[in-house]
């Protein structure tokens, strides 16, 4: 069978690879689509996958079809539908440094346990929006990283992917009003499509000024006005992201922080300690794996309009190109026939 591998810098090559040889505890799926992470296009950019030497499979946000299912495994059955969590693979994370990557035809899930390794999902959902489920975790997990619950403020630096899947958790946790930010006009569009009460162009208008009309006013521990809005979430990785919210925060603010950041990040504690600031990192998704797919099933059509290309996989390799061009493009996924 054909299966992706990074083999050189800005080199994505298919390999001819071994089918998949099961054991009694284990499940194989046919896969139907994979999504093209950021992660994957600094993957093409550098020629390496982290923790990995030498060509390296890659692709991580998988959905299938089960094709086999070995005879100790009684929680799964031949034609489900589902979605992969990929760090429960014992040859490393799929696609992340891990002996198997999810740009491949058919993917060995080894000691196979539904909502362990797996999670069926309906049928009805289209195949590459069901890929969307490992990077809505991520987004999710930051979600859950903030605190915001109901009642909340928030407000999202970015609208790629993770920012517009963290614009709908937001809501779905309750919050009572969701500001989403970003500088092209499209994205900020689909923001308000998936659920957002409102958006600002930060190219053309003033964040701080525009918060404060839209959360209202609060203060700082100097009693300097600022903004009312109670959660900051930085899924864009720009410093002037940090240095706006940090401008804008009232005191016991909460800034949580899913973006990559590239390159260092000068922080004004001087700022920071005026508000007492709450400074969050989140990374992955320790348990939200499949708490993301309950809204994935609830509201699929809303979760279909972040994917901006669909690319056959015999054009994978050129898929990670887009993903990995500079403003090409937003969220792109792989489909199999």
């Amino acid at each position: 069978m054909k299966t992706l591998y990074i083999t050189g810098p800005e080199r994505a090559e298919f390999t001819t690879t071994e089918e998949p040889s099961p054991a009694d505890a284990d499940i194989v799926i046919q896969v139907r689509a994979c999504g093209i992470c950021g992660t994957d296009a600094h993957f093409w950019q550098d020629g390496a996958v982290a923790g990995a030497e030498g060509a390296h499979p890659i692709g991580h946000e998988i959905a299938g079809e089960v094709i086999f299912v070995g005879g100790d495994v009684r929680d799964t059955a031949v034609g489900e539908h589902v979605v992969v969590n990929p760090l429960t693979d014992p040859g490393g994370i799929v696609g992340c440094g891990g002996i198997r990557g999810g740009l491949t035809e058919r993917l060995l899930i080894p000691n196979a346990r539904a909502g362990v390794t797996h999670r069926a999902v309906p049928a009805d959902i289209p195949w590459e929006v069901a890929a969307l489920n490992e990077p809505m975790a991520v987004a999710y997990h930051g979600v859950n990283r903030s605190g915001a619950g109901e009642g909340a403020k928030a407000v999202v630096f970015g609208a790629g992917p993770v920012g517009l899947g963290a614009a709908i958790g937001l809501k779905n946790k309750g919050a009572a009003h969701v500001v989403v930010i970003d500088i092209v006009q499209t994205r900020l569009d689909n923001a308000l499509e998936v659920g957002a009460d409102a958006v600002i162009n930060s190219a053309t208008e003033d964040v701080a000024a525009r918060l404060r009309e839209l959360h209202g006013t609060a203060a700082n521990l100097l009693g300097e006005e600022r903004a009312g809005t109670d959660v900051y979430i930085d899924a864009a990785g720009v410093p002037s992201v940090i240095r706006t919210a940090l401008a804008s925060m009232k005191a016991h603010g909460v800034l949580t922080v899913i973006a990559l950041h590239k390159k260092d990040v000068p922080i004004d504690f001087q700022e920071a300690l005026t508000v007492e600031a709450d400074i969050r990192l989140s990374m992955s998704y320790p348990t939200e794996i499949f708490e993301v797919t309950d809204s994935i099933i609830a509201d699929w059509p809303k979760y279909q309009r972040i994917i901006s290309d669909v690319v056959p996989f015999e054009r994978a390799d050129e898929a990670v190109r887009l993903a990995a061009t500079p403003g090409a493009t937003d969220k792109v996924v792989v489909v199999m026939p």
